[in-house]
């Protein structure tokens, strides 16, 4: 290659073992300017933004809600700020979107795969035009680098593109039966889908969720994170634009009841979830009672294997890319870093090294690598897990330290160091529990079979990564890990082609691929008798 590409953590350049992470997660990032619409009182500027129109989205146009509860402040994580305030849906206004759904659905569902294409190739490029304008939105209301946004928006419309071209492939298959007779099979839409969406990729999450839903025939019903209620609006928007009939992507707004309020509902046929493991069980709880199928994508601890054979700054990258991203807000991160003792002190020194370059600030400069997390509770949590660590005798090699940058507008934004744990032991609580933030774990190990059998010990399974010159070894432990999605000398790439999901308490079903088509449609067999019918009465 003519080009030469360099990290985006420290600005060293890359081996050419990293280019295949660079081509298929950073692609097109170059920055593509759009005009703001109306209706948002932005600049490109942190601590601008205002939201005064509705956040409910229902047949077409933005509503207020029918009912609901008090309002709620929205924050934006880089300042501190309140940008809007969130007036809950309740269960009137649930059903109203219901109902706006099931009527949109009935023309959707009629129409061919070909028509549902060309409507979501014309979303795609609808979000490819307004890439900008939504990665802005996204950084401001999530607190994530404007550089990783915009890799968030390339990876939606991506989706939706993905979606679009198996749309008009959807089909069931003839058997021959018998004396002429004969069987088919019809893939159906399921009806009203529900989507839950959590608050580290508001956008990409919800493009994640319904554009297989709408390639098949469904509606979308969809509820984003009260902390991220903004962006998806946004979606909703696009959709109309591009042309899917009015009320076929609502939007509701809330917390727990209203999430109740969509899987309660008689006319929701589906419900998929992300977010939590708590949350998840009380969401199977509740579709269990109306017999509706559930897809959910829960927590992780998830396990990254450094051997000593390893192409050791691939290795390195990898350790970051897989603890990093999005202030460490990933649910699939490999936060625990197993790495073989022969090379313990050298790939720890280079990752601290490394972890301590990474600029931490304003996400919306384009040099900032590491913005804000959520906000001030969660931080708090992160924090108390640090503390909990040293307390059990683990060493903050770097960060974990709260940091406050020197622009005065970003002073009660939600910001701390990045950080990396030494000395730790597989039965301390930053090991075991879910962090959901920038904190690495790194523990030596000396065999294959023991490394394997202490990343399985965990009651998650969604993720895992082995790094290893050894391909053979690398299958052979990628084989043996309980885990949906692993990755071999690389982390955290998410093709839209390849499906995403969990095993364990990490959930259940798959998003992307062609897999996820089987959870968005059922199977209808139609028997066909071409002679007569004999009866044993």
């Amino acid at each position: 290659s003519v080009f030469t590409y360099h990290c985006v953590w420290c600005g060293c350049r890359l081996p050419q073992g990293t280019l295949m992470l660079v081509r298929s997660r950073l692609a097109n990032l170059l920055p593509r300017l759009c005009v703001l619409r109306p209706g948002l009182a932005m600049s490109s500027a942190t601590g601008t933004l205002t939201v005064n129109q509705p956040l409910n989205y229902r047949a077409g146009s933005r509503v207020q809600p029918a009912d609901g509860g008090q309002a709620e402040e929205v924050y934006e994580p880089a300042t501190g700020r309140v940008i809007c305030k969130l007036l809950s849906s309740g269960e009137k206004e649930v059903d109203l979107a219901v109902q706006s759904a099931k009527a949109a659905f009935k023309i959707w569902s009629q129409m061919s795969g070909m028509e549902r294409s060309r409507v979501l190739l014309e979303a795609a490029r609808i979000i490819r035009e307004q890439r900008e304008e939504i990665a802005t939105l996204e950084t401001i209301n999530n607190g994530k680098s404007i550089f990783e946004a915009r890799v968030d928006i390339d990876i939606s419309w991506q989706c939706l593109e993905y979606y679009a071209g198996l749309a008009g492939s959807l089909a069931g298959e003839h058997i021959q039966l018998p004396g002429g007779s004969f069987g088919y099979t019809r893939r159906e839409p399921l009806g009203v889908c529900v989507g839950i969406g959590a608050w580290n990729y508001p956008f990409q999450i919800a493009c994640w969720k319904s554009a297989p839903a709408l390639a098949c025939g469904n509606a979308m019903v969809f509820k984003p994170s009260p902390f991220t209620p903004i962006s998806v609006v946004k979606l909703a928007e696009i959709f109309t634009e591009a042309g899917v009939p009015k009320g076929l992507f609502n939007v509701v707004q809330g917390g727990a009841t209203t999430g109740q309020f969509l899987c309660h509902h008689p006319d929701v046929a589906k419900i998929s979830f992300t977010g939590s493991v708590p949350t998840g069980v009380k969401i199977m709880e509740m579709a269990a009672k109306g017999i509706k199928p559930v897809t959910l994508e829960l927590g992780g601890k998830s396990p990254l294997i450094i051997f000593s054979d390893c192409a050791l700054e691939n290795a390195v990258n990898g350790a970051l890319m897989a603890n990093f991203l999005t202030q460490g807000e990933v649910c699939c991160n490999g936060t625990r870093v197993f790495v073989e003792r022969k090379i313990l002190d050298v790939f720890t020194k280079e990752v601290v090294k490394r972890t301590q370059k990474i600029k931490v600030g304003d996400p919306l400069l384009e040099d900032t690598r590491m913005g804000a997390l959520i906000n001030r509770p969660h931080l708090n949590r992160v924090q108390g897990f640090i503390k909990q660590a040293k307390e059990q005798g683990a060493e903050v090699l770097c960060g974990g330290d709260l940091y406050v940058p020197d622009d005065p507008k970003l002073k009660n934004g939600y910001y701390m160091r990045p950080c990396v744990l030494g000395n730790c032991r597989d039965d301390m609580t930053c090991v075991k529990e879910e962090i959901f933030g920038p904190v690495m774990s790194i523990l030596p190990f000396d065999t294959e079979e023991e490394v394997i059998e202490r990343a399985n010990a965990t009651k998650f399974g969604l993720a895992g990564g082995v790094f290893t010159r050894d391909i053979q070894k690398a299958h052979r432990v990628v084989a043996a890990l309980k885990a949906g999605m692993c990755f071999i000398n690389n982390y955290n790439i998410s093709p839209v082609e390849l499906p995403f999901g969990g095993y364990k308490s990490s959930g259940f079903g798959r998003e992307n691929g062609r897999a996820a088509i089987e959870y968005y449609s059922q199977l209808k067999t139609v028997c066909v008798e071409m002679g007569d019918v004999e009866s044993v009465f």
